[in-house]
């Protein structure tokens, strides 16, 4: 899951809001400051690429200062942000066409269990190298915390698509850290 900045009260956020609301620039970059980078560390993790990232995060807080008047207020102001910076990622890495096709003859899926002595640095590198779609079902179920549900109407896939890339993701995963462990 993405970690969020520290927990605010309900009445500074509300301030923020009604400041972002108000068009007032110094409530706007505080906002900003406040998520940039739990948002960034979200689209990093879909896009792989911190040039793209970066412009999913800024088209994303576009995308939030035009819509902030349509916030209901259902969810946290941080989960709202989110929300959106995700689809400006999934949008660009459309645009990007980098969505790519599981071929089981580039990976092979000996089947291998986890190593011991697995560090995130490992696991971040295996997630990076996953092909393009893969690595947004990935993030999106296993990092973030969506459901195939969710997942499925984000990416306009079905939930059993969504469940597949998991799955292949997953035995990929499991390939590209068993070669970082025993090359």
């Amino acid at each position: 899951m993405t970690v969020l900045p520290a927990s605010i009260s309900s009445d500074d956020e509300q301030l923020l809001l009604n400041g972002c609301l108000a068009q007032d620039r110094a409530a706007q970059y505080q906002l900003y400051q406040r998520y940039k980078t739990a948002m960034f560390s979200c689209a990093l993790r879909i896009l792989n690429d911190r040039d793209l990232a970066q412009d999913a995060l800024q088209e994303g807080f576009v995308d939030v200062f035009r819509n902030l008047g349509g916030f209901r207020q259902q969810s946290t102001l941080g989960a709202w942000i989110k929300a959106i910076v995700v689809r400006r990622a999934l949008r660009v890495l459309r645009q990007e066409q980098r969505m790519e096709i599981y071929n089981e003859a580039r990976h092979p899926e000996p089947t291998v269990a986890w190593h011991d002595s697995l560090t995130g640095e490992a696991l971040e590198k295996a997630i990076g190298e996953l092909p393009a779609g893969y690595r947004a079902v990935f993030c999106l179920i296993e990092v973030e915390g969506y459901l195939h549900r969710e997942v499925a109407e984000l990416l306009n896939i079905t939930e059993g698509t969504s469940k597949s890339q998991l799955f292949h993701a997953k035995k990929l995963l499991q390939v590209k850290l068993h070669h970082y462990y025993h090359a």
